[in-house]
């Protein structure tokens, strides 16, 4: 079993791949609330902008008025309708992000009591990288872990050693 002091083993995670990639005196711009893993990463010392919960489908203003070296992402694509826009119009040079992985065994994760906590797509690998490509992201670095739950079943059988997330880490290269 997994144990460690973060409330999710995806922090841990997250963390160890974020230190790989950014450095403490980067400025990042977080796509998303405040949330526990900014709160982490701003105890770790980065230096983290977070967004104000805007949808991001209509409203890309924080990216163009950004000048943030990063933008970080995490959790965030899944919930977009049109996320190609956004990752198309990011003027930063470095992205790091996560994604949840479509499971074989589960459907997309669906909430019906608030329309914008809803996963639009669940990628598999292969599409999460084309849309970066497609978009002018260099992948640098990934990574896949599973997330085992403490329930009882085939299907939590199946999420011990079937990946459900993917962490990328990308450079904007120019693309006309």
């Amino acid at each position: 079993m997994y144990v460690t002091n973060f409330p999710k083993k995806r922090y841990h995670k997250t963390l160890n791949f974020f230190k790989r990639f950014i450095s403490k005196d980067e400025n990042i711009l977080d796509l998303g609330i405040k949330n526990p893993l900014s709160k982490i990463l701003i105890k770790e010392g980065y230096k983290i902008t977070n967004t104000t919960g805007e949808d991001l489908d209509f409203n890309r203003s924080c990216i163009h008025s950004s000048d943030h070296s990063v933008i970080s992402a995490f959790q965030i694509f899944e919930h977009m309708l049109n996320p190609f826009q956004l990752l198309n119009e990011i003027k930063s040079k470095k992205l790091i992000c996560s994604v949840p992985l479509k499971l074989w065994f589960a459907k997309a994760y669906r909430n019906p009591q608030d329309i914008r906590d809803n996963h639009y797509h669940e990628f598999e690998t292969w599409q999460f990288k084309m849309l970066l490509k497609k978009t002018g992201w260099n992948i640098i670095a990934e990574e896949k872990f599973t997330n085992p739950v403490s329930k009882i079943g085939f299907r939590p059988i199946l999420r011990l050693f079937t990946p459900r997330y993917l962490l990328i880490y990308a450079e904007k290269i120019n693309i006309q």
